[in-house]
């Protein structure tokens, strides 16, 4: 049995995201179309330590504390689960900016969940596993799954498959602002002030074209983000002005992503852009 697994998290966006009423749980419902792109951390996972115990070491970024940390929390519910029979490490590269909408901690807690219940010997069937992930957080399932693309609902847990975009080279744009996503969600909440949420009709045709996706995408956060966060508004402005076919905010942001016809389009774009907006990473979606 392997004693030392590694993986690469890949990073998500979002290039559709509505936010729903705030249930009586206090959450929100979303209806979402997810993307993954091959921005990605390096997770290692090695047996070591006294049994049940988790551990984190982290390079490249601060993510807080590490009871908070969500590769950690992800492997501690595989070993309760699998009756605390070893202790692991993990090792983790961040690459994926923090705070910024693309689900960095949230693509680590699935490799976490996954890289562990290998070293347990896949003790954990996939259906539990996924009910852990929907847990953790509602970006957690649908980066879990390994889908290049695949609408969301419900709290992110309920997800549909759907067959991959073709790949197209991508900027991401982090100004110098992370979001506390439950901030962003009061924020909608206040700009909205009770009114309720229009209906939506997506089809398998709709979603298999970036031009397609261009003309229906949208982000419920955008206006609440941009409205407290003037450095935020400015880059999308900035990024938007690069002729991509779609620019919007992943998540609650504030890492905004812009999608481009061809690599020269994408790379002359990043020449352009001011280094006071923030952080420009290139990029492609799988």
């Amino acid at each position: 049995m392997a004693t030392q697994l590694a993986t690469e998290p890949g990073a998500k966006l979002n290039l559709l995201l509505r936010v729903l009423s705030r249930e009586r749980s206090g959450y929100h419902g979303i209806e979402t179309l997810f993307c993954r792109i091959a921005l990605a951390d390096q997770l290692t996972a090695e047996i070591r330590g006294r049994p049940g115990e988790a551990t984190i070491e982290v390079q490249g970024a601060d993510v807080g504390p590490a009871d908070d940390n969500l590769a950690l929390k992800a492997a501690r519910m595989v070993l309760d689960a699998t009756g605390r029979r070893f202790g692991v490490h993990l090792m983790l590269v961040k690459r994926i900016p923090v705070g910024a909408g693309l689900g960095g901690g949230s693509a680590d807690a699935a490799a976490a969940l996954d890289l562990v219940n290998q070293l347990a010997g896949n003790a954990v069937p996939r259906a539990e596993l996924l009910h852990f992930a929907a847990r953790l957080g509602a970006d957690v399932p649908f980066l879990l799954t390994g889908a290049s693309l695949a609408l969301g609902w419900g709290h992110g847990e309920r997800l549909l498959r759907l067959p991959p975009l073709p790949k197209a080279p991508i900027l991401l744009l982090t100004p110098p602002v992370q979001i506390s996503t439950a901030e962003a969600y009061g924020w909608v909440d206040q700009a909205r002030a009770g009114a309720n949420r229009g209906s939506l009709a997506l089809d398998l045709d709709s979603v298999s074209r970036w031009s397609d996706i261009a003309r229906m995408a949208g982000n419920d956060f955008e206006s609440a983000v941009f409205g407290r966060e003037p450095r935020v508004r400015e880059a999308f402005e900035a990024l938007a002005r690069t002729n991509p076919l779609l620019c919007r905010m992943s998540g609650s942001g504030s890492t905004l992503f812009a999608v481009y016809r061809n690599v020269r389009d994408r790379d002359d774009a990043r020449m352009m852009l001011p280094r006071k907006l923030g952080t420009a990473i290139a990029t492609e979606t799988l």
